[in-house]
């Protein structure tokens, strides 16, 4: 557990923590609903890619070492949470899509930008009610380095941040005729019986000219107010996520939800519109069966780590309204067996199941095949442990993704039998337009 240690002053807003943290190693941001942090100075980084671990020393620089050892984490066995859930001080992580799906298929497609990000953190600082508050680590209060990024923060001025411009607009990799071929041969393999629910997703992309997705964090979070946005970074990689969606949230006593999403409708201008388009996607059949499909598949996952009759449904196809979007949300409840590894569990359940299809590992096969290309972060997941084994982890949708000057997101669908081409592909537009012509601006 964390030491409350500094109390910023009502002048220190988000745009000035980004600016003067992200100068530092290890920056990370995440919103975590309503209680967003920033982190940076980890103790410890690990890429298990290529088995780097970066360790911080006494005096704050960093030794590389070239074995990495995984966390592993405990619950505490605590009968309920002490607090409402957020990130006391512990671990941070990301993994890719591709990382996760590599435990269960051998993908055809190389990737040369990290898949996976673990860190430990023991500085971070938080928004409590409408103050920035840094905790730490009590060993850290008065370390001439916590000293300084006090002092930075606090400062009138910041650096300036060059200019986010892209060399051309973002556009679609394939054309919709390429959507179309695949689209039909999801079919084809849908009404062979290899799968009855197929994640069908296609990239946009662009080169950047100048300047780093970090400087779009405060507009991007304006737009989209996703509750679990993200910011993680790593040499030429950055990966700036705006996602809805929550994968898995643990409790320190061990008990877990999910909330897969699967159904969606743009939101409109006009209010009886918007309800009215509100309505048609609660009384949407073919988006409940596409729900109840990942639901099923989400209660079987877990039900291997759950105490046994544990694992519930207590809601079904309610429907969240977003900045753009409404979805249905459908949520898992389960308590998992003592001794249960949390960090494992999380890696066993990746990917998720609302956003490969189900059976998983056949419709994984078939992503692999068909969309032509790795997914990168898209799809992963992005959150974080405490100490005691409670924590948050995100899925990673509507999330930018850049690795040196390339550009890209990506955005898809469940495809089933009763699934229409036409609205299918509309749904990618409507799940990533806002986030399109945002961009796009920045030509």
């Amino acid at each position: 557990m964390l030491v409350e240690h500094f109390i910023f002053s009502p002048s220190v807003n988000f745009y000035r923590l980004q600016q003067a943290m992200s100068q530092y190693f290890g920056f990370v941001f995440l919103q975590d609903q309503d209680q967003p942090f920033f982190a940076c100075y980890p103790k410890q980084l690990q890429l298990p890619d290529d088995q780097q671990l970066w360790q911080r020393q006494a005096d704050f620089s960093y030794v590389n070492h070239t074995q990495a050892n995984i966390i592993s984490i405990q619950f505490n066995g605590s009968n309920q949470q002490q607090q409402a859930l957020s990130f006391q001080g512990g671990y941070i992580a990301f993994i890719s899509y591709d990382f996760a799906a590599a435990q269960w298929i051998k993908p055809k497609h190389p990737v040369s930008q990290p898949t996976i990000i673990i860190a430990e953190y023991d500085l971070i600082i938080k928004q409590v009610q409408d103050q920035w508050i840094l905790f730490c680590d009590s060993t850290l209060t008065n370390h001439p380095k916590i000293l300084q990024l006090i002092e930075v923060i606090g400062q009138v001025t910041v650096p300036e941040v060059p200019l986010f411009t892209l060399k051309h607009a973002m556009q679609a990799r394939w054309q919709k005729q390429h959507y179309q071929q695949a689209f039909t041969q999801v079919q084809n393999y849908l009404h062979a019986g290899d799968c009855y629910q197929i994640n069908l997703t296609q990239e946009f992309f662009t080169e950047i000219q100048s300047g780093k997705l970090l400087s779009l964090l405060p507009e991007l979070l304006d737009l989209t107010q996703a509750p679990f946005a993200g910011y993680i970074a790593y040499e030429q990689f950055e990966l700036l996520s705006c996602s809805p969606e929550l994968f898995i949230e643990f409790s320190s006593d061990g008990k877990i939800i999910t909330r897969p999403i699967k159904g969606t409708l743009p939101r409109h201008a006009d209010p009886k519109q918007d309800q009215a388009l509100k309505q048609q996607l609660s009384q949407s059949e073919k988006d409940q069966a596409e729900n109840l499909m990942i639901v099923d598949l989400l209660r079987n996952d877990l039900s291997v780590y759950a105490k046994t009759g544990s694992v519930n449904v207590p809601s079904l196809f309610e429907i969240e309204s977003f900045a753009q979007v409404h979805h249905m949300v459908s949520e898992i409840q389960a308590t998992l067996k003592p001794n249960i590894d949390p960090w494992q569990m999380l890696l066993s359940a990746l990917p998720g199941g609302s956003i490969t299809g189900a059976p998983k590992i056949r419709a994984m096969q078939i992503i692999d095949e068909l969309e032509g290309d790795a997914r990168g972060a898209y799809c992963g997941s992005l959150g974080y442990f405490n100490y005691d084994g409670s924590g948050r982890f995100n899925i990673l949708i509507r999330s930018l993704q850049r690795y040196q000057n390339q550009l890209s997101i990506w955005a898809g669908g469940g495809i089933t039998v009763a699934s229409q081409c036409e609205a299918e592909y509309q749904e990618c537009l409507d799940k990533v337009s806002a986030l399109l012509n945002f961009i796009n601006q920045h030509q």
